[in-house]
């Protein structure tokens, strides 16, 4: 079994879920999950785990995203994209200077009312769900962050721009809402994400392409080992005397490393005596124990 992350590029009509499964049916392993649902509509970078690996899957979706995207202005649908109903169309009166205000308006903090065609739920039903009965319901404000915002190109009515932000930022909604301030509507017609994390776009490999390079037994060149995902993170080795302790899981004690590290760091990457990665830990300065926070046992040899 492979364990490790592809940096996956989903292609326009796959929704997150069928390229599990594609991936699944290439490797013929089933332990394989993503990190971050991306529309059928949208492309771009999507870093898929395998094996231990699919305990990253929670914090790869808290990382920050940057995405790609062309606004159209003087329309808004039921989905917020080109892909909906129309729900109104107006004539597009605004000037470039007016578009790059309202845009660049949104940077930093802003309170977003999530689309009801998303997979959020309320009272346990998904909101696309009740969207596709007929049903509206009111949805709270969630706090999101926009780090960068950039305008690329404007050709009124499209408007192309660049957009970092922070986990829950829903690129669909911030189309209508820069649509609603500039007084005209707008949705979001593509999306490109093109970079999560330390996953960039140019690094990423379509489906077939991973076909190919399993085909050719080179794919392991291009699965990330588990313990790169934390290297900004300084690496302990634990004493051979006690490799059993974090064979099991279990917290540890700061004279039972090694080396010294500082107890000032927020994370720490654990490796046993013989250099197998096992998991992220966080140390506590008063008891100078350190507690596991993602345990892998599986990872790669130093």
């Amino acid at each position: 079994m492979a364990d490790g992350i592809v940096n996956v590029y989903k292609e326009k009509g796959f929704t997150s879920h069928d390229v599990v499964a594609k991936m699944r049916g290439i490797l013929k392993q089933k332990k394989i999950g993503h990190t971050g649902t991306l529309d059928p509509m949208a492309e771009g970078v999507l870093p898929v785990c395998l094996g231990n690996a699919t305990k990253l899957c929670d914090m790869l979706t808290d990382r920050t995203k940057t995405y790609e995207a062309v606004l159209l202005l003087g329309m808004e649908t039921d989905t917020q994209d080109t892909t909906g109903a129309v729900l109104s169309q107006s004539e597009v009166h605004v000037n470039e200077d007016q578009v790059r205000e309202a845009v660049l308006s949104f940077l930093g903090h802003y309170d977003q009312i999530p689309p009801m065609y998303s997979a959020l739920k309320v009272d346990g039903k998904k909101l696309y769900e009740l969207a596709r009965a007929g049903k509206e319901v009111e949805r709270k404000a969630r706090p999101v962050e926009i780090l960068e915002i950039r305008v690329d190109k404007i050709d009124l009515p499209r408007v192309t721009m660049t957009v970092t932000c922070s986990k829950g930022t829903y690129i669909r909604t911030l189309c209508y809402d820069i649509g609603r301030k500039l007084g005209c509507g707008g949705c979001m017609q593509s999306l490109l994400r093109t970079r999560v994390s330390g996953f960039c776009l140019e690094d990423s490999l379509t489906l077939k392409q991973i076909e190919e390079l399993r085909d050719e037994g080179t794919l392991g060149n291009h699965i990330l080992p588990i313990d790169d995902v934390f290297s900004g993170h300084p690496a302990v080795f634990m004493k051979p005397d006690f490799d059993k302790l974090v064979h099991n899981g279990n917290p540890f004690y700061l004279n039972q490393l090694q080396d010294e590290v500082s107890l000032e760091e927020e994370l720490v990457r654990v490796y046993d005596s013989g250099r197998q990665f096992i998991g992220v830990y966080c140390p506590d300065r008063e008891t100078k124990l350190f507690k596991p926070q993602k345990v892998f046992l599986g990872g790669r040899e130093r």
